[in-house]
């Protein structure tokens, strides 16, 4: 296999607050609470970690404030080998995350305020367009301006870098967007946000897909929560399965696990299919461990859950 090409991914850093409660309160009740944890997050910052721990070379570019949660980054992104591109912004604050999580469930509510990160904006991403150039995979979502996440495919497209968009969160797009991307890897809820299609199964994936590639997507991956992933383009239609790495603990991070899992194996030139695979094993090991960021596992765990599944 030829040696892996570089990983740039733009997105948006933020410290997540998460809350564990056995419900969520309603609105004027306080509750009592069974446990917090300030951690790293950000669904930009927690895919570069996760690529970055499965052995990418992998470039994180951002806006931060100048203040302890952007010395958090830092730390974070050194500790699991996360080169970083970063616009400091002493006029604004490095973003934050309110997370709650259902006790009893794993499942999860969050409110994301950017902070620094919605000031990036075509300009910056002018400034480090031989960054982006530089890469074999280019993957941005939708917590920074669109603005921006826009202009960095145009130019990954036209350096010929395989591009990959996370629409999360959803969001509407304008439509010169799906044409710059290679990859467009919804889940569910996003799916039926982009097309109105809902999807409660595998065949719905694949309508929802399909309205994708009429749009101008190369490839369009589903995931799929317990369900795995649907791999769609217009000559194949591939459900991968699930990789169970043991009992749920939280799902806060999956998508993001998955995501830079992907990006990790494409950019070792690995296929699709066995790249959607690759990935779904980095999710399924990622929801045994509470929180994001430190919840994505390192290649030999995933290599070894391969091997055993």
């Amino acid at each position: 296999m030829a040696a892996a090409k570089p990983v740039v991914i733009l997105g948006v850093f933020v410290a997540d607050t998460a809350y564990r409660a056995d419900r969520q309160p309603r609105m004027g009740e306080t509750i009592l609470g069974n446990s917090f944890k300030l951690g790293p997050g950000g669904k930009g910052s927690n895919q570069a970690v996760a690529a970055g721990k499965l052995g990418a070379d992998i470039t994180f570019l951002t806006r931060l404030g100048v203040d302890a949660f952007a010395d958090m980054a830092k730390h974070t992104w050194r500790d699991a080998g996360v080169k970083s591109a970063v616009i400091d912004t002493p006029d604004s604050y490095t973003g934050a995350a309110y997370i709650f999580v259902e006790e009893g469930t794993g499942n999860n509510a969050i409110i994301v305020s950017p902070g620094a990160a919605m000031l990036i904006s075509p300009a910056d991403i002018e400034a480090h367009a031989a960054l982006i150039r530089s890469a074999g995979v280019f993957v941005t979502q939708l917590e920074q301006p669109i603005e921006a996440a826009l202009k960095a495919l145009e130019i990954a497209r036209e350096a010929g870098v395989t591009t990959i968009l996370n629409p999360a969160p959803a969001a509407s797009l304008p439509d010169r967007i799906y044409t710059l991307c290679d990859y467009v890897t919804p889940n569910e809820t996003e799916a039926e946000g982009l097309t109105g299609i809902k999807v409660s199964s595998v065949d719905d994936a694949r309508r929802a897909a399909d309205a994708l590639l009429a749009e101008g997507v190369g490839a369009v991956i589903v995931t799929l929560g317990e369900k795995g992933a649907l791999l769609h383009t217009k000559d194949r239609s591939e459900h991968v399965g699930a990789v169970s790495a043991g009992p749920v603990v939280e799902t806060t991070g999956a998508g993001d696990a998955f995501n830079g899992g992907l990006a990790a194996a494409l950019a070792k030139g690995v296929e699709p299919l066995e790249a959607v695979r690759f990935a779904c094993a980095v999710a399924g090991i990622s929801v045994t461990r509470p929180g994001t960021a430190p919840s994505m596992p390192t290649l030999k765990e995933v290599e070894a859950l391969l091997a055993r599944a």
